[in-house]
């Protein structure tokens, strides 16, 4: 288990959840009308995922969003791409973090995403696509019964008809489909209107959000030219540019920085990022040895563990805690270093203190127990138990903390939890089989109306989505 983790997600959940989005880029080029799937990967992060909460705040505050019910949720991407599903959810490529120079671009992004959110485009974007459905099949019947008439009225008015009617088919549903780009385009400009809003009330800079959509200008430029703009889903990105240059200015806060201990964070972020997707080579043409900054040290440290040079990491990593020791999340590196090396007994005081220092961080308090259980100590379990049901009240949809619960629970004994534990990692995971499986024979186990025994039964009289009516 590792705080920095790469999940392959429930891929039908999260396929049905973005099957309608609004996302950030893609004026680039024009809506194409089918295209290719790609595997979905997910990464998990302590530090990251508070980062970003950091960031969205005082956005969220200003938009009327409620924080604590919308989720911001990283894609193992790296383009630069946002786009928010399902009118509850932020989804953040890595490629944003990754490539955002200050923390303003990336606030800048949210702020955008937040605009779609406060909205509520996502719902109204439902209801165009349904319209948009009804116009088009009826467009389909007229040309439908044009064919016909022509089929009823014999010899060569048919092939004459039949023509006719074609672009009778074909004419409608182009003019529906130019109908709900249009649409789309006006929300994309009103998110953009709101994202300043919400920048200006929130006393942060539109700069860093001018910045980005620059940059998606000037890589497609080259592409402008030839796109008819009425087949984008997108505002053009000269006509973005002025309208947000004009907006943002209007900002007595334009010329605001990020304060300097934001930034730091910042650079850590993005080190890390390099540090467990890149390859050593990538990380070193990055941070090169005559970088001496703490990101730099940080890539490199995690780098090293990465590619088992242990005894290097660990020494790199009580250096960086040395100079921060109330930094958590340097703390939980060398304990997931420690654990994954087979050190869970020295792993676990390191994740004591990184608990310790983040209590609300329900990722590493599943670490934690975690390395609790790995050390084979039975005097440990309750502890194990105690920590890891923490971390499942925080990470309820985390299949990784029920699975190690239930582990932990069979050691202790106690085979009704055991199972309980068992079918909510089935059912995080998608698997309604074993969860329905599970969760019946944790049921008949388990103390009638207990809370425990409420929770299986909620599992056992699940509906699936697919088979429900």
């Amino acid at each position: 288990m590792q705080p920095f983790r790469l999940l392959r997600p429930n891929l039908a959940r999260l396929r049905r959840s973005i099957a309608v989005g609004l996302t950030l880029v893609a004026a680039a080029a024009p809506v194409m009308a089918q295209s290719q799937q790609r595997s979905v990967s997910l990464i998990r992060d302590a530090e990251i995922e508070q980062l970003l909460r950091d960031y969205a705040a005082p956005i969220f505050r200003a938009a009327g969003i409620n924080a604590g019910g919308t989720k911001i949720i990283l894609i193992n991407d790296r383009a630069f791409n946002a786009f928010v599903a399902d009118g509850k959810s932020i989804f953040v490529n890595i490629g944003v973090l990754m490539d955002a120079a200050t923390p303003n671009e990336v606030i800048g992004v949210l702020a955008h995403e937040s605009g779609h959110l406060a909205g509520g485009h996502l719902a109204r974007l439902r209801q165009e696509m349904q319209n948009a459905q009804i116009l088009s099949i009826a467009g389909l019947l007229v040309g439908v019964g044009g064919v016909v008439a022509g089929a009823r009225s014999g010899g060569s008015a048919i092939g004459n008809a039949g023509v006719g009617a074609m672009g009778a088919i074909a004419g409608p549903q182009e003019l529906v489909r130019r109908s709900l780009l249009a649409y789309q385009r006006s929300e994309e400009q009103a998110a953009d209107r709101a994202a300043v809003r919400f920048l200006s009330v929130a006393g942060m800079s539109a700069k860093g959000m001018l910045t980005v959509f620059r940059r998606f200008a000037e890589n497609s430029a080259f592409l402008s030219k030839a796109i008819d703009p009425y087949t984008l889903s997108h505002p053009m990105p000269s006509e973005r540019i002025a309208q947000l240059e004009t907006l943002a200015k209007q900002s007595p806060h334009f010329d605001k920085l990020d304060p300097p201990a934001l930034q730091a964070r910042h650079e850590l972020m993005r080190a890390k990022l390099m540090g467990f997707v890149e390859r050593d080579a990538g990380v070193a043409r990055r941070y090169g040895m005559a970088d001496q900054s703490m990101a730099a040290r940080y890539a490199r440290a995690i780098s090293d563990y990465r590619s088992g040079r242990m005894a290097q990491a660990l020494a790199a990593m009580d250096r960086l805690i040395g100079e921060q020791p109330k930094n958590a999340y340097f703390l939980e590196l060398k304990g997931q270093a420690l654990l994954e090396a087979g050190r869970a007994r020295e792993a676990v005081p390191v994740l004591r203190q990184a608990v310790a220092l983040a209590p609300q961080a329900g990722l590493i308090r599943q670490m934690l127990g975690h390395a609790l259980q790995q050390t084979g100590d039975k005097a440990l379990l309750d502890e194990a138990i105690r920590e890891l049901s923490n971390a499942a009240a925080r990470e309820p949809d985390s299949a990784e903390v029920h699975q190690h619960l239930s582990n932990a629970y069979a050691a202790k004994g106690n085979i009704a939890m055991a199972e309980l534990s068992a079918a909510r990692h089935a059912f995080a995971k998608g698997d309604w089989t074993v969860a329905h499986t599970q969760a019946s024979r944790a049921l008949a186990k388990l103390p009638q109306g207990s809370p425990a025994a409420l929770r299986a039964r909620d599992i056992v009289e699940y509906v699936p989505p697919d088979k429900q009516q």
